[in-house]
């Protein structure tokens, strides 16, 4: 089912970009929204996880150096039934941690120097459960694509204005091919971020329950998603939102505030109630 609603999402993120490159540039400008699609398609899926580990220094660790992180890792997978995933450290006190990858078979998990000290054991079972179920979900390679192709719309709307603006001085079939160019600046980026940020969040619950299910206990899960919110404000992560969909909690956004509507995330409080059946363990996030 996930594999079928990665090829739907991409479909229409696809067709949407080869139209109005059609719309707006006739047979060139859709040659050229195909071939925007393509490279696209093609970046996110080879090299996404790569971009995304280098752009949060994440190092490669060893067992001796993790051994926490490994022993959790290989008992989880062998009862999930995927590989073992390369495990990296992000060398900062912000506690998060994030998979990448496009398939098991090439996955990643990275967790922070910060979330190793802050997690007890099950808690951090709790987290890399729910790391893991991404990766045999393929959520990850989802979330990516459509946040490429969410890019790579923005860049064609806003080409499309200036071809518009160029063309629309005429009569007035050129002036309503000006006002469409306008309308898509303004509509077609916000369209396409709704799209990824409804990838996003609805990954980030099924994750919950999948991780939830591995472990046999929600409560660890639930505990360490407050933990890691709370301490968050407190040490934040400096994280480009291009990516903040990977992480477990969202890196800059936290709480009930009126910009979780855009948040990639959904609120924390909504997602422990969805493990535990309340939106508090401590009542650290209010």
């Amino acid at each position: 089912m996930n594999a079928f609603k990665t090829t739907v999402l991409l479909t229409i993120l696809t067709v949407f970009m080869i139209l109005a490159g059609e719309y707006f540039g006739g047979e060139n400008g859709m040659i050229i929204a195909f071939v925007i699609a393509a490279a696209t398609n093609f970046f996110s899926y080879f090299y996404s996880d790569k971009i995304a580990l280098a752009m949060y220094r994440a190092q490669p660790a060893t067992r001796e150096q993790l051994p926490r992180a490994y022993d959790v890792v290989e008992r989880l997978t062998r009862k999930a039934g995927i590989p073992m995933p390369k495990i990296y450290v992000i060398p900062t006190e912000s506690p998060n941690a994030f998979a990448t990858g496009r398939n098991p078979q090439h996955a990643s998990v990275a967790v922070t120097h910060g979330i190793l000290a802050l997690l007890n054991d099950e808690e951090l079972e709790g987290v890399l459960a729910h790391e893991l179920s991404h990766v045999r979900n393929r959520d990850i390679l989802t979330s990516s694509i459509a946040a490429t192709l969410a890019g790579a719309i923005t860049i064609l709307a806003r080409m499309a204005f200036w071809f518009g603006a160029i063309a629309g001085g005429g009569g007035g079939g050129r002036r309503d091919r000006g006002l469409g160019a306008l309308l898509m600046l303004l509509f077609a980026p916000f369209a396409a971020m709704l799209i990824q940020l409804w990838v996003s969040r609805t990954r980030e619950y099924e994750a919950d329950a999948s991780g939830a299910h591995l472990t046999g206990n929600p409560y660890a899960l639930a505990s360490a998603l407050e933990k890691i919110a709370a301490t968050s404000q407190r040490v934040p992560l400096l994280a480009s939102p291009n990516s903040a969909h990977l992480f477990i909690v969202a890196p800059l956004l936290s709480g009930a505030t009126f910009a979780n509507l855009f948040s990639t995330h959904p609120p924390i409080q909504k997602r422990i109630e969805r493990l535990i059946g309340r939106p508090s363990v401590y009542g650290y996030i209010r």
